[in-house]
This record gives structure tokens, sequence and C-alpha cells, in this order.
């Protein structure tokens, strides 16, 4: 099982110099489980995946994604496996109360925003929709899901492969304790990747800046208390601040190994074998 970060950013994607370090890029995760691909979220990091996927031969592989933002979804339109006939593809979303997930996606490929639309493309496209606490096998994949504190919803996905796992928690928002329905996804967890995109300074707005509660985020604080809480092995965070240089992520970064050792920023390109993470332990 390894685990490799195709973009790391929220709300917007964040090119330039001082980023490039980090990434600009939006959110993307691809895990492999064996031969088995899984993509988590379509940010516009998916673009350089799906590149890399099609020097692999066919693609198959399924994409699950947290909710519907642009920051989420912005890079199917240019991710090249799905206008491959020979690409066959699965679309995990959960339900959001507005449309069903293939009309939404649907939506963002019309004219007069996108030339092409989705019903031309050319993989062989399923659609899954899913709901809070709901569990599912992808193949020897067991995937299970929870409800994220966001405004219009977001879930979390937790992987289990032969022993191993990692949780996905991103576009979530902390309560005053210790959310329960994401303790319970993620306890015992080799990897916990959790919405770190706020200081604590900078969620209360004692800092510059506006108040951030209420917006859907959380803090590298949150995520620690989450993290030791669930008895996770390494906490990553996640969905970087557009507006946080390299530099910042990095003092973030040294903060929180303060308050939990085992814990490491997403940067674009990182690579995370749970098996190698699992011997080190």
């Amino acid at each position: 099982m390894e685990i490799t970060f195709w973009g790391v950013r929220g709300s917007i994607a964040s090119p330039g110099p001082d980023t490039i370090g980090v990434g600009g890029n939006t959110s993307c995760v691809e895990v492999r489980c064996g031969s088995q691909t899984i993509i988590l979220d379509a940010g516009t990091g998916i673009r350089r995946l799906g590149d890399k996927l099609m020097g692999e031969g066919a693609v198959e592989a399924t994409l699950l994604l947290s909710h519907l933002h642009w920051d989420h979804i912005q890079g199917i339109p240019f991710f090249v496996p799905a206008y491959v006939p020979s690409s066959r593809l699965q679309i995990v979303g959960g339900t959001n109360g507005v449309m069903p997930l293939r009309d939404a996606l649907a939506h963002q490929m019309t004219a007069p925003v996108f030339p092409v639309r989705l019903d031309e493309l050319g993989a062989k496209i399923d659609w899954r929709e899913v709901k809070p606490a709901e569990s599912f096998k992808l193949g020897d994949v067991e995937v299970r899901v929870a409800k994220q504190n966001h405004p219009g919803g977001s879930y979390a996905y937790r992987l289990d492969y032969k022993g191993r796992s990692v949780v996905y928690a991103t576009d979530t928002e902390h309560y005053a304790c210790v959310d329960p329905a994401l303790y319970a996804l993620a306890k015992d967890a080799d990897v916990l990747i959790y919405d770190s995109q706020y200081t604590p300074e900078e969620y209360r707005g004692s800092s510059a800046g506006s108040s951030k509660v209420g917006w859907g985020h959380s803090t590298y604080v949150a995520g620690v208390e989450l993290a030791w809480a669930a008895g996770v092995g390494q906490y990553v965070l996640f969905h970087h601040d557009p507006r946080r240089n390299d530099a910042a992520v990095e003092d973030i970064e040294r903060k929180t190994r303060e308050l939990f050792p085992h814990s490491v920023a997403a940067r674009e390109g990182l690579k995370i074998d749970l098996l190698a993470l699992a011997q080190a332990a």
C-alpha cells in the first residue's frame, strides 16, 4: 500500500516561486493497493497523475470524491484517461441533497464554461453514491465512509488493505471536542491525512484577517488532538492555505511535530509506503 500526493493545496491552485517546494495544485492523492489504483479527489493535481497513468497502459481506477467544491473536481476535464475508450473508471461521491453525482460533474462541463461535455468522454465510467457510515469493497480494499462538518457536506474515507490503513479527511471543521465520527473512522489507522488549513490564531481571527469559524476547515492543533485520540501512526497535514508559502508550511510542520512527533506536511511528490512505515515504527 503506497500513497502519493499530487495536489495538496486547498481552495484554489497557487503556483509560484514561493510555493514550488510544497506545490500549488489542489487536492489529489493516489493510493496504490497492490495493482489497484484509488484516487482521492480530483483537484488540479489529477492532471499530472493522469499523464503518469497513461504511460503505464490501459487505466482502471476508482475516484473517491470528498465533495464537489471546485478545488476538488476541477481536474476532471483535464484527466486524460477519461477521454480514452480503453479506460475504466468508477467515480464515487457522497449524496449532496441537490443533484445526482453524475449531474453535478456534468454541470461543470457545459457551455459556455467548458467545450467538452461529460457524455463525450470516451472512458467507461461507472457511478456510485454513498451515504454516511456506509462501507463497501473495492476488490481487496475495504472502504468506510464518514460525514464531515463542511458547508454543503463532505465525506471522509478510510481504506483498509491487507492489514494497512489510510484515512483521508479533508474539508472538515473540528468541534469543541474530537469529532466522534472521525475518531471512529481513524481509530488505529496507519496514516491520517487531515485538513490542516489554518493555525489556531487564523481560525479564531486573533491574527491578521477575519475569523474562519464556520468556513469548514480545521487546524493543525485539532489534527493533533484527533491523531492522539485515535492512536494513528502518522499524521499528514493537508489542504494547505493557498496564501501560505513554503517557509510558513515548514514552520507549521515543525510546530506540529512538537505536539505529535510522527507528523509531516503533505508536499507534491511525497510518497508514503505503509509497509516501510510500519517496519520503521
